[in-house]
């Protein structure tokens, strides 16, 4: 008798604790009803391609998240220890800057500076000695909370994704699991510092990239599996659009092809099935987002880019299934005939050569 006593108030204080971690409270999750997966058959067919991927900058790179060539062909990446990592034409590695944060999103200005969107210091420009400018660390009077991505235009425009108003780079699977819009898109004009508001209420905005005519910018909406247009000039100017819809995983960033031809995305985990089928119910996304990290879903060893042609449509997918050379890609960038690839949590930059390119 005693001991179903004990069974019974066990059950019960689990039951407590269940029920605790399940209500709204300070998260407050929604749910979504995921679209079906696509079937992984032709395109999307398992393959081996990226198991050839030669890793640089090995052991000296510690989360390489987002990659950048420039003119000379060198390499840049930001580091989780708050580099600007630089790796020349012949493999050698330096660090050419310290932001103090987390540099991500990188690209190049017309005038040769490089900015940098820090998920902690908000848009900074690095000079080609190494010197580092804060851009814009506020929108409107609150700090830029989570820049995740940047792109410039012809015309030293910086486009920014801040990837969410509320929750920060250590808390990405909170935001995945809450479920609510905080992401936006903001245009940066560092000239006269004005700052506009394109898009808001998206899904964790993350990758951003230019049309090669630059009349449109693409901006990955990671937690719903999809890529949105939005129209910077033209008849639909200030107008945006599902561009690709329904991706096999969660889209970081994106990348325009230099020959015009389409765009490449870095995904570096695939869909999750059980999220898939629990994302409906609030109560369970409340309970996931409470539960220790090292119980929460983690991301498989795994590698998939895909290139989408310029409708949008899903044309190559070169995959490392077992993550053996590298895994959970988030950044990838053409060049010279070969694929650029960066992972946050990996430890050097991929180099893939495009044979045949799609």
């Amino acid at each position: 008798m005693r001991l179903l006593k004990i069974l019974l108030l066990l059950v019960a204080l689990l039951a407590a604790v269940l029920l605790w971690m399940m209500r709204p409270g300070d998260l407050d999750a929604v749910g979504w009803q995921a679209p079906p997966a696509q079937p992984l058959t032709g395109v999307l067919a398992e393959n081996q391609r990226l198991a050839d991927t030669a890793r640089l900058g090995d052991g000296v790179l510690a989360g390489p998240e987002d990659v950048v060539v420039d003119a000379d062909g060198n390499l840049f990446t930001g580091t989780e220890d708050g580099r600007i990592m630089r790796i020349d034409r012949q493999g050698d590695t330096s660090t050419f800057a310290r932001t103090g944060g987390r540099p991500l999103g990188l690209a190049f200005a017309p005038d040769g500076q490089l900015i940098v969107a820090d998920a902690y210091k908000g848009v900074l420009s690095v000079s080609a000695n190494g010197s580092v400018q804060t851009l814009l660390a506020e929108v409107g009077g609150a700090p830029l909370n989570f820049a995740d991505d940047v792109v410039v235009d012809r015309d030293g425009i910086i486009y920014i994704s801040d990837a969410s108003t509320r929750f920060g780079l250590a808390e990405f699977k909170t935001d995945l699991m809450v479920g609510r819009p905080y992401g936006r898109v903001l245009r940066f004009d560092p000239v006269n510092g004005d700052v506009q508001v394109l898009m808001d209420g998206l899904y964790f905005a993350n990758g951003v990239t230019l049309s090669p005519e630059q009349d449109f910018l693409l901006v990955n909406e990671t937690y719903r599996y999809r890529v949105l247009r939005y129209w910077l000039r033209g008849e639909r100017a200030g107008q945006h659009e599902v561009f690709s819809d329904n991706l096999p995983g969660f889209p970081d960033n994106i990348s325009t092809r230099p020959n015009g031809d389409g765009y490449w995305v870095a995904l570096p985990s695939r869909r999750n099935a059980v999220l898939d089928q629990v994302g409906h119910l609030p109560w369970m996304r409340n309970l996931i987002a409470r539960l220790p990290a090292a119980l929460q879903p983690a991301i498989e060893p795994f590698a998939l880019v895909v290139a989408l042609d310029n409708d949008g449509r899903l044309v190559d997918a070169p995959m490392d299934p077992q993550g053996r050379q590298v895994s959970g890609l988030t950044s990838v960038v053409e060049y010279d005939g070969a694929l650029y690839l960066g992972a946050l949590h990996g430890s050097a930059i991929g180099r893939w050569r495009l044979s045949p390119a799609p």
